[in-house]
């Protein structure tokens, strides 16, 4: 892929390329530019922290995320976190194994610099109104990450409506190949990244 001369190399090209429209087009995004390539959700994640989280965030700045969260999405913003002497601060859920929405909303501040939850929850299995939760970060200035995992086979996901600026996905969860995953965000984001 983008490497021979070769009719085979040029189809493969080809294929690689249209499978990222297709990603473009099932998520509702504005560009096949908005979405890279990852090994899984893990490293889409990682790419977001790293790129973006440690470029961005700084002293006291906060990373809003929720305890049902998997490991690959705490991870990588404690290494910001660490690295960048910023803080994390954690959504409690309700007894009914819920986001806690008003715990959320307490939470959020002017510091608040990113929002990264899981949009479904592979642990829980309650659904996240992300836009709601959008909504409440964009009155902050803060950006948002889905972790949409579980998300991306079971509901219809449009990047835009949600006005989300990170998603992360895997193939495996979409019964594709195991070993892939995207990021997908907004280009004028990828372009600061």
């Amino acid at each position: 892929v983008h490497r021979g001369a070769h009719q085979l190399s040029a189809i493969a090209t080809e294929e690689f390329e249209n499978s990222r429209i297709a990603i473009k087009n099932y998520i509702k995004a504005s560009s096949e530019k908005e979405i890279i390539f990852t090994r899984n959700a893990t490293e889409a994640i990682n790419i977001a922290a790293k790129s973006w989280g440690e470029n961005n965030l700084k002293e006291n700045d906060e990373i809003l995320l929720t305890i049902m969260e998997h490991h690959s999405n705490i991870v990588p913003w404690q290494l910001v976190a660490e690295k960048n002497k910023c803080k994390i601060k954690f959504t409690k859920i309700t007894k009914e194994g819920t986001l806690d929405i008003e715990d959320f909303q307490n939470k959020l501040n002017k510091n608040t610099k990113i929002v990264s939850l899981v949009h479904i929850s592979n642990s829980l299995g309650c659904c996240n109104p992300i836009k709601q939760i959008t909504q409440l970060a964009k009155s902050y200035g803060s950006l948002v990450l889905i972790d949409a995992c579980q998300s991306l086979a079971h509901t219809k996901i449009n990047v835009k409506d949600l006005n989300i600026d990170f998603l992360a996905g895997s193939g495996h969860k979409l019964c594709g190949p195991t070993g892939i995953g995207f990021l997908w965000s907004r280009e004028e984001i990828l372009d600061k990244m």
